[in-house]
């Protein structure tokens, strides 16, 4: 079987992405599979393409600049623009730039030429797009990476629309399937969680002996990393040994910056940047915190487990209380109760031994998160879906 996944920038850096690269890396071993990238803003991609993977960019070097006022000049790129704006809602297109004339151009060619018998979207303009536009010998599979409720209300009007025309969706938790069950009033077996998968490897283990927290993703609102500083700060307070690190890129981290340092704690919070390689710094560390408002599914945390790094957690909406089992692997908080969250930190870091038992339960847990269960799980859905089209 050739499946194709179709993702908004494969050369870029992000939880999407890296999600995205596990799952192909896990179905190149028993198939055919490539990538393909609506935009491409640098020569080579941030993250190792999985071996048997193929990397196909659908726009030539440096198209995605910032949004489609930048490439829509000239009447094809407007025409193609202005085809793809018809399907894909402004709220989509404004908080991507990958969604430009130029790659509509490319997709368009792209899924009328490929011989491909799947075909994989990664977000709701592109899911919308295979809906619309994918010829009907393909198998159009749409995959979620964020909750419903966190999309504007013109993409939710769009997915209730154009989502039926796919042959399938993925979410990435049951709380969000039931809500896109209820949302689409769909058949049950067209929808299917399937959780992000750890690649094989050769995990590091923690040794549960360095005194530091990690946190980790993109420096966005939504992470809440200014919560995670005042319950951090309960930590420090006592044991001023311990470290916090926060991994993640993006530009936005200016009033960050400036709270550490009015906090006094430069000595003890670091900024780290990007990281390649999220499970060695993980296995660093002792233990992971999570301060999200919400989640789509919670990556770090099930990295964390593949270290021996147990997770204390905001019980936001969706991922992690489908992740974590509560004082077995990790702690969960009530959401927004940052004294809680330092005081989940505090308790593991004060009690070693308890720390060492869930880390040993984390190492257990990250068994039900392996690619090749995962892989499985993709393979059955894709034949299940595959005699459902046939049967019309």
């Amino acid at each position: 079987m050739k499946i194709s996944f179709l993702i908004a920038n494969a050369y870029g850096m992000g939880g999407t992405i890296r999600t995205v690269f596990n799952t192909a890396g896990g179905l190149a071993a028993r198939h055919d599979v490539e990538i393909a990238s609506l935009a491409r803003h640098q020569e080579k991609p941030f993250f190792t393409v999985p071996e048997g993977v193929r990397l196909v960019p659908l726009a030539p070097l440096g198209t995605q600049v910032g949004g489609p006022h930048h490439t829509t000049r000239g009447l094809l790129n407007r025409w193609h623009f202005n085809r793809l704006s018809g399907v894909v809602p402004p709220a989509e297109i404004e908080q991507n730039g990958a969604f430009t004339g130029v790659a509509a151009q490319g997709l368009r060619k792209y899924l009328r030429q490929t011989d491909a018998d799947v075909v994989v979207g990664t977000r709701p303009g592109i899911n919308l797009l295979i809906a619309r536009w994918a010829p009907e010998r393909l198998l159009r599979i749409g995959q979620e990476h964020v909750n419903l409720a966190e999309h504007k209300g013109d993409v939710r009007g769009s997915i209730g629309v154009d989502y039926p025309r796919l042959d399938g969706l993925t979410v990435l938790t049951q709380a969000d399937r039931n809500a896109y069950l209820e949302f689409l009033n769909t058949d049950p077996a067209w929808l299917r969680v399937m959780p992000n998968a750890l690649p094989a490897a050769e995990y590091p283990r923690s040794t549960q002996e360095n005194p530091i927290i990690v946190a980790a993703g993109r420096m966005t609102p939504i992470k809440q990393y200014p919560k995670l500083l005042d319950a951090f700060a309960m930590v420090a307070e006592k044991h001023p040994d311990w470290r916090l690190r926060i991994y993640g890129g993006g530009s936005k981290d200016g009033k960050l910056r400036k709270k550490i340092v009015e906090m006094g704690l430069s000595n003890q919070v670091t900024l780290m940047g990007r990281t390649k390689n999220l499970t060695g710094e993980l296995a660093k560390a002792s233990l992971l915190a999570v301060s999200s408002r919400v989640e789509g599914f919670g990556m770090t945390i099930i990295e964390g487990f593949s270290v021996g790094v147990p997770t204390v957690s905001f019980d936001c909406p969706y991922g992690p209380r489908e992740i974590i089992d509560h004082e077995r692997n990790g702690l969960l908080v009530p959401a927004q109760d940052v004294k809680a969250l330092g005081a989940g930190l505090l308790r593991l870091v004060e009690n070693r031994d308890e720390r060492l038992r869930m880390a040993e339960e984390a190492a257990r847990s990250a068994a039900d998160y392996d690619i090749s269960l995962i892989t499985d799980q993709w393979e059955e859905f894709f034949a299940e879906r595959r005699r459902a089209k046939s049967l019309g």
